[in-house]
């Protein structure tokens, strides 16, 4: 912040008033002329200051194009004075879409590095500026969350809206996970193994419970899904675990056996059949 520059006689604040200098001390006009009845050819009458720099009238143009900056908005760089148009033209940032200058104090949008004025940021599709609103860039352009889900978003199978984030693919169809259910039980499937039964999804228990075989001996469904070994005798099955003889509960997978009715028994069990 500059420091006061006020009249070295009254004290009075001199921004935006003319002045004299005598003596490298400034002195209003009516304090110079009320204590000095000679004229002196050492005395400079200034109009202008900024920063505690000082300038005649006529001195106080711009550095670029020499236009008069007396009331009128200015800046600077390098401590040289500048009208906004040239300041604008030589540092100010330049719109990515039209390439013309943001003005400075104007509202201007960024994103990675350039540069829009507020109304030429705009949906590539809808053509309404964005604004502060979200958006999705592709491509080089930018498009509102709802112009981006129309024209580039999946649509689900199920519920025919977008599918923007964390979507299922089956049977290459997209799926929201939430629509992505158990065709029996209506559990949401998306994070858990399931199969399916002429193209519907089924969790493994519904599909057990509705498809599956049931063993012969715990009459508990034989999945066969993930390599679960089981045995087939004779349109029967039985998991691997539950093959045994009836008698004795020796295992028979990979040995010969007997049958007794609904019952399975070792070669030794099976001598006094």
């Amino acid at each position: 912040m500059a420091e006061r520059y006020d009249c070295h006689y009254c004290n009075e604040s001199l921004f935006g008033k003319k002045y004299v200098l005598r003596d490298e001390n400034p002195y209003c006009v009516k304090c110079y002329e009320s204590n000095n009845n000679t004229v002196h050819n050492d005395l400079e009458l200034c109009d202008l200051s900024y920063k505690d720099r000082h300038w005649h009238d006529d001195c106080f143009h711009c550095f670029k194009c020499h236009r008069s900056l007396v009331d009128k908005p200015f800046s600077t760089k390098d401590e040289q004075l500048l009208c906004t148009e040239c300041y604008s033209n030589e540092y100010s940032s330049k719109c990515f879409e039209c390439k013309k200058t943001i003005m400075p104090g104007s509202r201007k949008m960024e994103h990675k590095g350039n540069s829009w004025h507020e109304t030429c940021f705009t949906c590539q599709r809808c053509q309404q500026p964005i604004g502060t609103k979200s958006f999705i860039p592709k491509d080089n352009n930018n498009y509102c969350v709802p112009c981006y889900e129309k024209q580039f978003a999946l649509q689900c199978v199920h519920c025919k809206k977008p599918v923007t984030t964390g979507g299922v693919t089956y049977h290459d169809q997209p799926w929201h996970k939430d629509c992505f259910l158990c065709t029996g039980c209506k559990e949401q499937l998306s994070g858990q193994r399931f199969t399916s039964r002429d193209d519907f999804p089924y969790c493994l228990n519904c599909f057990c419970n509705l498809y599956a075989k049931k063993c012969a001996e715990c009459t508990t469904p034989i999945s066969g899904l993930g390599g679960t070994k089981y045995i087939s005798f004779e349109e029967r099955q039985w998991h691997n675990d539950c093959f045994n003889c009836k008698k004795c509960l020796v295992s028979l997978v990979g040995r010969g056996f007997l049958t007794e009715r609904d019952d399975i028994l070792c070669p030794d069990c099976g001598k006094d059949i």
